[in-house]
């Protein structure tokens, strides 16, 4: 168990990594659908950061199991604490579903799935124009579920950071050493 009330450090280079890469993609995306100038390569970057997200969460869930996550401070409310599980096992579903569900669709859709040069992905659904027309909406509506997610995630950060002051951002932002917050309360070891 993480008992010493942070990430370690490649939960938290994983985090600030897949941000910055959530947050391009969710750029990405828009552009892809309002600039038909912009689209061919912007989906030339959308299809490989993809998978990129899709290979870092499961190392990131692998790495979660391996070291916990800290604690939640004890004085938290118990819907708190289930919003908090809730919407990081959300996370972790839809940085899985969303890639996989890209790829599907256009292999459904007979498109190749280009990476980069001379890199290609198998197709992973069959050819089937039904299941493009469902996949396709099925991508767009969980890319805006994802983004209300990532802004609830943001939200509930700032309000442990600037309001309860409970260590919670801190935990994600630097190493225990030297942190300069207390440490928020763990339970005593069993």
């Amino acid at each position: 168990m993480n008992r010493h009330g942070h990430f370690d450090v490649l939960a938290r280079a994983l985090h600030w990594l897949m941000a910055a890469m959530i947050l391009a993609m969710l750029f990405i995306g828009a552009g892809m659908v309002v600039s038909l100038a912009w689209r061919p390569t912007l989906l030339d970057l959308h299809r490989p950061l993809g998978i990129a997200i899709l290979l870092l969460v499961i190392v990131r869930l692998v790495n979660r199991l391996r070291s916990p996550p800290p604690p939640l401070p004890t004085d938290l409310p118990a819907i708190q604490k289930l919003a908090a599980h809730a919407s990081h096992w959300l996370l972790y579903a839809l940085l899985f579903a969303m890639p996989l569900i890209g790829w599907a669709m256009l292999s459904a859709g007979g498109y190749p799935i280009v990476l980069f040069s001379g890199v290609h992905l198998p197709a992973i659904a069959p050819h089937s124009a039904g299941l493009y027309a469902l996949l396709r909406p099925a991508h767009t509506v969980l890319a805006y579920i994802l983004f209300a997610t990532v802004l609830a995630h943001l939200a509930a950060a700032l309000y442990h950071g600037w309001v309860r002051r409970d260590g919670v951002l801190d935990s994600m932002l630097r190493s225990g050493a030297g942190a300069g917050h207390p440490p928020r309360d763990v339970p005593e070891a069993e």
